[in-house]
């Protein structure tokens, strides 16, 4: 059974980002599970932080997390036409210590949800130096990108358009079949 990890780089309580991770979640084939990952807790890195107190337990879980996983699912807003600080911050964490080693080889998906009308293209596109820096594997036998996200989600952030839903299906099953 693939086991992957799954990550918004989204904070905020009603982002479509975790909307459109727990609907990928909640879509995925039988036999596949996605745990979704939270960065919440990730500090600002700091390197003088980490030598004198080594990877805070927020980093350390998610470096197990990742660890465990077939797969890691990077759900990305776009901000400033790039990749949210927050996000890049809590990855630049996950590969300290041994963390780097687990994102070697490791299959990355990544897909976002934008109010705008290009979807999250840029941002998924500033994501490619980082996972080629970490020696991940990108999977790009499929692309997600959700333009317009404010009609397909509630107000409590959950994905609710019929054919975002299936396109999200579809492309989750394609990746989880290549784990």
């Amino acid at each position: 059974m693939p086991q992957i990890l799954g990550l918004s780089g989204s904070l905020r309580k009603g982002s479509f980002n975790a909307g459109l991770l727990r609907a990928a979640r909640d879509l995925a084939p039988e036999g596949t599970e996605i745990e979704i990952g939270s960065i919440l807790e990730v500090p600002l890195y700091n390197a003088d932080e980490e030598a004198a107190h080594g990877l805070p337990p927020s980093v350390q879980r998610l470096q197990a997390q990742l660890q465990a996983a077939d797969g890691l699912l990077l759900v990305t807003p776009e901000y400033n036409n790039g990749m949210p600080g927050v996000f890049k911050n809590a990855i630049d964490w996950m590969s300290r210590g041994p963390g780097l080693d687990y994102f070697v080889g490791k299959p990355v998906a990544v897909l976002g949800a934008s109010p705008g009308g290009f979807g999250t293209v840029l941002s998924q596109n500033a994501w490619l130096p980082v996972l080629r820096t970490l020696k991940a594997e990108l999977w790009a036998e499929g692309r997600m990108l959700v333009s317009r996200a404010g009609g397909l989600f509630d107000e409590n952030g959950n994905l609710t358009d019929d054919r975002t839903r299936a396109a999200l299906r579809d492309f989750i099953a394609g990746y989880s079949a290549t784990l």
